[in-house]
């Protein structure tokens, strides 16, 4: 029963590598996997004294601290559901996720986060603070004594795999955004998944770059890292620095580290710029949650030496789905998200008939890593599971390998006057301009095609690009009808907070910018 439960998996890594080093703080301590173990259910204790039941939810809000570790740890170890939440919420914002998540309590650290406590104290809900000072000490709630907690041990509680351990929301892309339960058997499957295909064990190290409130840093990253015996470093600021990335993967010797395409490219840039004078042999670099062009994957790996491994993830699969296989095991394909990992996955038409390869139709998956469902959203529910799989809402299609090939979302299809046009193959040709930094093409309203094409470039360091330059480039290496109508030259593009770029908010941004530009100012 435990190698079903995320708790199982992490308790058992505790007692094969007790001595291993498990978590780091960058340049202030680190913790075996022993002694983290110990502090979680240390902490698990205090939750108990403090009133959380099996069953309550959670909120917590951290920058990407140790603290923020061994909470969640405590939170699904007392078989409670953690809720993580950006710090970076407005009022309004967090008092939508703190009420949808139903949290009996909200958890912050020693500082606390004003936006998030003012949420919590409009919907009647208690705020407790937790801090850890160092790696000798034991963590502490500002509500409860470590006297209260002794009477509440944690070591007759049995995790199950029905427990309902992480409750989080899709990005909400094209509606408000969805409360996805993941169970204890759907974050231990997923995590045994990741640690097989990339071969993980007690020998590897990683810098955690991504945000744990989402399920790339938190699962990919830390917890997998947890259940191998391998260790994760936690940069020093709490959140990812360009500047001090390398030196924190020399200093903690990693092996491998996975992030965003956004990050990629920052991480390439500071390379073009400002190299290092050395850079740590790794086994691989993953990169997930967007596509990644495949000009970027070979700049990568040429400037790193590292294989580039592409995965396709979501919220509902609890993170991976597909993953490009380590060299030894096939290696990857530019443009291919590899494939499929631990799971079951079809390729089906509206009619749910699987397709044959080279032909495309939403990606549907079923396996034990999988949600049951959304949290009180049956229309959602309903559109989601049919023909008894889960639908991704992603157009794709399987090449003679098995490999999978994503085309790009349903409804961020780009529809040119019934041509049907993938903004992701208009994102790779931007991105192999050896100029772009950063690219993203989008679909906006008009008047004779219904859509048109648009796109977004941030030119690369010390490097000047134009509209023409850039209309040219496209019409070489793009069918007429693809070329984009019109090119933003631009030094930022709205992301997400873990980075990603969604194309619906890049299009409202610039058509915002075009409508404005046409107001004459008051004035004027």
């Amino acid at each position: 029963m435990e190698n079903l439960t995320l708790t199982g998996l992490l308790k058992r890594a505790a007692s094969d590598f007790p001595t291993r080093r498990a978590l780091s703080v960058s340049g202030k301590f680190d913790l075996t996997h022993a002694q983290l173990n110990e502090l979680v259910d240390h902490a698990a204790s205090l939750l108990l004294a403090a009133g959380i039941s099996p069953g309550d939810v959670v909120a917590l809000t951290f920058p990407n601290t140790v603290e923020f570790v061994v909470v969640f740890l405590a939170v699904i170890r007392c078989r409670a559901t953690a809720a993580p939440l950006n710090s970076a919420y407005t009022a309004e914002e967090f008092e939508f996720y703190i009420s949808d998540s139903g949290a009996k309590i909200l958890i912050t650290p020693k500082e606390g986060n004003k936006s998030a406590e003012a949420a919590a104290s409009k919907l009647g809900v208690p705020h407790v603070t937790a801090t850890l000072g160092d790696g000798e000490s034991k963590l502490s709630l500002s509500s409860t004594s470590d006297a209260t907690a002794e009477s509440k041990s944690v070591a007759g509680i049995v995790n199950d795999p029905s427990d309902e351990a992480l409750f989080l929301h899709t990005s909400g892309t094209t509606s408000r955004p969805k409360g996805v339960p993941l169970t204890q058997l759907n974050l231990g499957s997923s995590v045994r998944n990741i640690i097989s295909v990339y071969k993980l064990t007690e020998s590897d190290s990683t810098v955690l770059v991504l945000p744990l409130f989402h399920v790339h840093g938190l699962i990919a990253g830390l917890l997998s890292s947890l259940a191998a015996g391998a260790a994760a470093t936690l940069p020093s600021a709490g959140r990812f620095s360009a500047s001090t990335f390398w030196s924190d993967m020399r200093a903690y010797s990693a092996t491998w580290y996975t992030a965003v395409p956004t990050i990629h490219q920052i991480i390439l840039d500071r390379h073009h710029t400002r190299p290092e004078p050395a850079y740590p042999e790794l086994r691989f670099i993953r990169s997930c949650s967007a596509s990644l062009a495949p000009s970027v994957m070979a700049r990568l790996e040429e400037s790193f030496g590292a294989p580039v491994l592409e995965a396709y993830a979501m919220t509902e699969a609890s993170h991976l789905m597909a993953s490009s296989p380590l060299p030894e095991d096939g290696g990857h394909k530019p443009g291919s998200v590899g494939k499929p990992v631990g799971q079951e996955m079809a390729v089906l038409d509206l009619n749910g008939v699987p397709q044959q390869e080279g032909v495309s139709g939403e990606v549907c998956i079923r396996g034990p890593n999988v949600t049951k469902g959304y949290k009180n959203n049956p229309e959602a529910n309903k559109a989601a599971f049919s023909f008894g799989w889960f639908h991704t809402g992603d157009l794709g299609f399987f090449d003679s390998d098995g490999y999978l090939h994503l085309v790009g979302r349903i409804k961020e299809l780009i529809n040119r006057g019934g041509e049907k046009i993938s903004p992701i193959e208009v994102d790779a040709v931007l991105l192999s301009h050896p100029d772009a930094a950063q690219a993203v093409a989008f679909g906006v309203p008009d008047d004779k095609y219904g859509e048109e094409i648009n796109c977004a470039v941030i030119p690369r360091e010390g490097c000047h690009i134009d509209e023409a330059e850039v209309l040219q480039f496209c019409k070489k290496n793009l069918a007429a009808f693809k070329v984009p109508k019109k090119v933003f030259i631009t030094d930022s593009l709205p992301k997400t907070a873990t980075g990603k770029i969604q194309r619906r908010f890049v299009a409202e941004h610039f058509i915002a910018q075009i409508s404005t530009a046409k107001v004459p100012k008051f004035g004027a």
